[in-house]
């Protein structure tokens, strides 16, 4: 950075350390990217988005960077909000249109009701019956204890592993090349963790609670 570099890719809470301790400057800024855009501007990032941009931006200059906005949900606040850092004739590119509550047709959908206390055995049972012994599961939490705790209840009987925020970088790559390998026949995740994984071999997905 000290030499000056053309991109710079990093999370919010980092870039704003560099430009709080002198190590950055974005005045010559001329586009910037914000991915998983409903989440960056999500109420616990957007004071540190705020920040970082306060030092680019100039209110109503005709100067200030080309702003781009990626998100796979764009809920209306996330319009309201990206006003302030777009140009008045921004455009907008949907590539989901009307589609919205649209599921994949080869998809079959089940809700199963069962009492909390039941649901690791539910769910076990659910892997047997519909992914089987050589199937491929993943299992989506709430938090990273549900998901450690499900992933070493004997409930499920298929090999396991868990895949969270607290699991190491490294270790995670181990984990999905194991899962994508077919070393073991279950991950459960953290919706979090899960954000971006592409692997096309899975026979289901379990939902452990409705999401929120």
């Amino acid at each position: 950075m000290r030499n000056g570099i053309d991109i710079l890719v990093g999370t919010p809470g980092r870039i704003k350390d560099h430009l709080q301790n002198g190590k950055l400057d974005l005045s010559k800024v001329k586009h910037v990217v914000l991915d998983e855009v409903d989440q960056m501007l999500d109420m616990g990032f957007a004071e540190q988005v705020e920040d970082i941009l306060r030092v680019a931006y100039k209110k109503d200059s005709e100067d200030n960077p080309q702003t781009l906005l990626f998100s796979a949900t764009c809920p209306h606040w996330v319009y309201d909000v990206a006003k302030k850092y777009m140009k008045s004739r921004y455009e907008q590119i949907d590539l989901i249109g009307k589609r919205t509550q649209k599921a994949a047709t080869t998809v079959e959908h089940l809700a199963i009701e069962c009492h909390w206390s039941q649901r690791a055995a539910v769910i076990g049972d659910v892997i047997q019956v519909y992914s089987g012994s050589h199937g491929r599961t993943i299992v989506f939490c709430e938090t990273k204890k549900e998901a450690n705790e499900l992933a070493l209840n004997a409930s499920i009987k298929q090999d396991c592993q868990s895949l969270h925020g607290d699991i190491p970088q490294k270790q995670r790559e181990i984990t999905l090349k194991g899962f994508r390998n077919g070393t073991f026949k279950v991950l459960v995740a953290t919706n979090v963790a899960a954000r971006g994984l592409d692997i096309p071999e899975v026979d289901l997905v379990v939902q452990s609670s409705p999401p929120k």
